[in-house]
């Protein structure tokens, strides 16, 4: 697949709407949502349950599409993308980290980050695998199977393989959400960590205050829509616009 022109916008959502079910029973999960997301920054998505969030996330990261509007990534509009190009995308220029591990029991640590390159038949480089895990403070374990680490380590170990194919974008849905409160803290660090030194784009759905006060801006969603953007965000300003948001009667 070849790369469109540079845009600098690592994700662009235009006029994008997600319906489910049809005639005067549709429900609207994502309204005619615009919005971008800018190359090299860190966003949280929040709002409150059944806002859109996951939707906003997944139609944005090419996990579902749109019923209208048009999403593209680095500049490469993902509308009419056939399955098996969609697919090549997702798989080349993006990463994904879930509130659950995915984390495959009967293989090490280091045989799950290589897992993305070997489904993309490519030769997985020793070198990079322990780079990566080398990135997120692993090295050491690269032999261990996921039984033998904590519920943070696991995790660690699925950014790490989220990010061995250097993605354009990591998309992250709750990637702290079974994690403690210290092991919460290391994968934060991390994110920030790779939007400030390596350039890394980061796009996170959270309910975690704490956890939206690492990005660089905040959107709310209700009811499918985008009500604001907080820039520069502390937990006591998000959680004054949350209180806010859940406030107002549906």
């Amino acid at each position: 697949m070849t790369r469109s022109i540079v845009d600098p916008a690592a994700v662009r959502l235009s006029r994008v709407t997600r319906a489910f079910g049809s005639g005067p029973a549709a429900v609207k999960a994502l309204d005619d949502v615009s919005h971008v997301f800018p190359a090299g920054s860190f966003t949280a998505v929040m709002g409150p349950s059944g806002s859109g969030k996951s939707t906003l996330l997944q139609c944005a990261a090419g996990l579902d599409r749109p019923t209208s509007g048009t999403v593209s990534v680095g500049g490469t509009p993902l509308t009419g993308l056939k399955e098996a190009a969609l697919t090549r995308l997702r798989r080349d220029r993006i990463g994904f980290v879930f509130q659950a591990y995915h984390l495959l029991p009967s293989l090490t640590a280091a045989q799950n980050v290589a897992l993305p390159l070997r489904l993309a038949r490519r030769r997985p480089s020793g070198a990079d695998v322990m780079a990566a895990l080398e990135r997120v403070g692993l090295a050491e374990r690269a032999g261990h199977r996921p039984s033998q680490l904590s519920g943070g380590q696991q995790q660690r170990v699925a950014l790490a393989r989220a990010l061995v194919t250097r993605p354009d974008v990591l998309f992250g849905d709750e990637p702290t959400g079974a994690l403690d409160s210290s092991a919460s803290r290391r994968v934060l660090t991390l994110l920030r960590e790779w939007v400030d030194r390596e350039g890394q784009t980061v796009v996170m759905v959270t309910h975690d205050i704490t956890a939206a006060s690492y990005a660089d801006h905040v959107l709310f969603l209700v009811d499918g829509r985008i009500t604001g953007e907080l820039s520069r965000p502390t937990a006591e300003r998000v959680a004054d616009r949350m209180a806010r948001l859940e406030a107002v009667p549906c």
